[in-house]
Order: C-alpha cells, then sequence, then structure tokens
C-alpha cells in the first residue's frame, strides 16, 4: 500500500516527535525533563472554565456554522479594533481549530501548485510542510544573527519571484522569541506594497512580551497591505487553552469566505463549547495573563543567564514568546561514547537519550546551530534542565 504524494512530501512535526518521546520515556519511570513543548504549564484561567461549565449546562453542545459562532466572531473584530488597530466585519472573520490550522486553511486558500511562498528562519516547524501540502515552494530566507535573526527589506527583495504568493510572518517568534520593531515592519511594508504578495501574519505570542517590547500588527501599518494580509491569533498561549483548540483568522473577505468553505468540508465547525470559552477569554479578566508574562520573564532571565554561562553556548535574550534559542555550534564534532555530535538533532538525542533532557533541534526551524528550549514550565525544572545540559556538554571530548 502506497500513500499520497501529498502526505509523502511532508515531515513529521519535530517538536510534537520529541515531544512524544520524552513523554515515553517519562512513563516508562525515567526522570526526564521536558522543555520541548510550547505549552504553559498554567491551567486555564478558572473563569474560562467555568464559561466552557455553563454552556455545557445549557445544552451549547451542538454543531456552529462553520467559521464560528455569530457573537465570538463579532468579538474578536472587537479584539482586533482594541489591540491592534485593525478593523475587520465579523464576516471578514473565520474561527478555526487552534492557529495551526488557521494558517493551514490561509496556506491552502491562497496557494496553488507551483507557487511560492517565503519563509524566513528560523520558522516555526509546519510552515514549509503546508506550503508543501498545497503543492506550493517553501522559498526558505535565512536570516542572520546579526540582524536579530529578522527578514531584513534587502532579503525580502532578493526572495521575491513573479512566482512568489505569499510572505509567512511570525512575531514574536516561535522559536527564537525575537520581536519585530514597528521601523522594521515598516521597512518590509515598503517592498511588500508595490507587489501583489499576501502575506500570513501569525501573531499568537502578541500578549506574550518583555523588557521594552512592543507588539505591531502589520497589517495595521498600509491600508494596501491591510488589503492583503490574513491576521492569524488564537487563546491557546496567552490564557494557556492549548487544548481547547480555537484559532482565528482576519482577512480579505474572498480568503476568509475559501477558508470557511475548506473548514466546513474538512472539520465542519470548532468545537462548540470552545468557542463560548474564548468569548470569556477574550472579555473577561485579563489579570491571569499578566500572572503568566511575569512567571514567564523571571524564567527567560535565569534561563539565559545560565546558558551564556556555559562554555561555547550563546543565547540572545527572547523578547517574546517562551522560547530560548542558544547557539551550541561550538559543541559540534565532539563526541560522547563514540557519538559524534555533528549538528542540533545529534545534540538534542543525546540531551534526551543520556542527559534526560527534551528540548528541540534548531534544524527543524531551518537553524541548525540552534536548541528550541522552552521556559514554559516551572523554574524546579528549569533549573535541573540546565544542569544537566551543563553536565552533558562538560562530557563531550
Amino acid at each position: 500500500m502506497s500513500v499520497s504524494k501529498c502526505v509523502s512530501r511532508i515531515e513529521q512535526s519535530i517538536t510534537l516527535a520529541i515531544t512524544a518521546k520524552a513523554k515515553a520515556m517519562k512513563a516508562e519511570g525515567i526522570d526526564v525533563v521536558g522543555m520541548s513543548a510550547g505549552e504553559p504549564d498554567f491551567d486555564t484561567p478558572d473563569n474560562i472554565k467555568q464559561a466552557a461549565i455553563k454552556a455545557i449546562n445549557e445544552g451549547i453542545t451542538k454543531y456552529t456554522p462553520a467559521v464560528g459562532l455569530p457573537a465570538l466572531r463579532k468579538v474578536i473584530a472587537e479584539k482586533f479594533d482594541k489591540d491592534n488597530g485593525l478593523s475587520y466585519k465579523p464576516e471578514e472573520i473565520a474561527v478555526n481549530c487552534g492557529a495551526k490550522h488557521s494558517v493551514f486553511l490561509a496556506i491552502m486558500a491562497l496557494v496553488d501548485e507551483g507557487d511560492e511562498v517565503i519563509i524566513p528562519t528560523p520558522y516555526w516547524v509546519s510552515y514549509p510542510e503546508m506550503v508543501k501540502v498545497a503543492g506550493g515552494k517553501p522559498v526558505i530566507v535565512e536570516t542572520l544573527s546579526e540582524n536579530g535573526l529578522k527578514l531584513t527589506a534587502g532579503q525580502l527583495r532578493e526572495a521575491m519571484t513573479p512566482r512568489s504568493k505569499a510572505l509567512i510572518m511570525n512575531s514574536p517568534s516561535n522559536p527564537s522569541g525575537m520581536v519585530y520593531t514597528k521601523e522594521e515592519l515598516l521597512a518590509l511594508v515598503e517592498v511588500l506594497k508595490g507587489s501583489e504578495i499576501y502575506t500570513i501574519s501569525d501573531e499568537i505570542y502578541e500578549k506574550i512580551l518583555y523588557d521594552d517590547a512592543e507588539h505591531h500588527s502589520i497589517a495595521s501599518l498600509d491600508p494596501n497591505l491591510f488589503s492583503r494580509t490574513i491576521t492569524i491569533n488564537g487563546v491557546s498561549k496567552t490564557y494557556a487553552m492549548t487544548g481547547w483548540r480555537i484559532g482565528y483568522a482576519a482577512g480579505p473577505l474572498e480568503v476568509i469566505k475559501a477558508m470557511g468553505k475548506l473548514q466546513s468540508q474538512e472539520t465542519s465547525n470548532p468545537c462548540s463549547i470552545s468557542q463560548i470559552a474564548t468569548i470569556e477569554a477574550l472579555t473577561g479578566p485579563q489579570d491571569s495573563v499578566e500572572m503568566m508574562v511575569k512567571a514567564f520573564d523571571e524564567r527567560r532571565s535565569y534561563l539565559v543567564d545560565r546558558l551564556n554561562a556555559m562554555e561555547g553556548v550563546s543565547c540572545v535574550k527572547p523578547k517574546g514568546a517562551f522560547y530560548a534559542f542558544p547557539d551550541f555550534s561550538a559543541h559540534y564534532g565532539k563526541s560522547f561514547n563514540g557519538k559524534v555530535i555533528s549538528g542540533s538533532v545529534d545534540l538534542s538525542n543525546f540531551l534526551l537519550e543520556d542527559m534526560k533532557v527534551g528540548v528541540v533541534p534548531g534544524a527543524g526551524f531551518g537553524t541548525d546551530a540552534n536548541l528550541r528550549i522552552s521556559y514554559a514550565t516551572s523554574m524546579e525544572a528549569i533549573k535541573k534542565a540546565v544542569a544537566r545540559i551543563e553536565e552533558g556538554l562538560k562530557a563531550l571530548y
């Protein structure tokens, strides 16, 4: 039996694979410290859970419109206006089964066979694979550390061809935690507004910011670009609702309708109970967000300081999200028990199998020099993990 070419040309999600392997080891009783999952360790705030329980008790357990409840789409439109300076009508919004699903639907709605999609490194692991599913060609642009691992206007201009259909942006970034400034985005806008290229802007980490960082939606910076941008967000990261599976997208009506048509044939609709919970998340008290970000900030500072104190490791302090993305390449070429560490995959396997720490290889994000380490876990776990990582590096020869 052979599977379709569509599925055969994509890779398994490396983040989910590492997380699954670490969980399997834990299930065997092995003391593994998991630092791979992009999932807040906090519980969903109680007011959100209570809204869901109320929805169940009131029988809101039936099908909804494929693109989401009208009440939720109205709330999302209000959120975009208040937080992002973006004016969308409810019909220009689609509610999906997680922001990951939103990105996938946007790509499927836009990309035809042979179309090119520009993706700067380091990228979230699923972006190129989603483009491949649609029959498109991922055009990977390698960003530079001296530019903060961010796409420049010059690089964007050089990557554009007559086949370019879309650019995928992600700020704050998974995996680097870097945040584009308004000036950096405006430079990209100047290049894009003279083209017909769409922008898919993944803004799922917009509320998780540190120091002086500010989030800017690229669609808000130019009316011409607004008409060709699909802005994507969700509740998974900000409200610790990863399992509730609600994301949403806003953009040109024609694209949103196409996304909704595909979703109607694919999933019918997002979970009705989760949609009610999302209304509460977006309109209810926001103090839990501030509490979580404060805790992430403390963990961020500790983790980055410890990493930079290790010999042969360098880590830029992230401005957003909850990942550190340190460069470990100075240790490549070394060995442990006869096994050569030739890159990030070897190093992550060594750390998991021999040091019992689960991290994600940068190769999955297009940047092999690095590992992604999530600090969306307890300080106790972080301290245990960095001690084991340091011990492991010292054992290499």
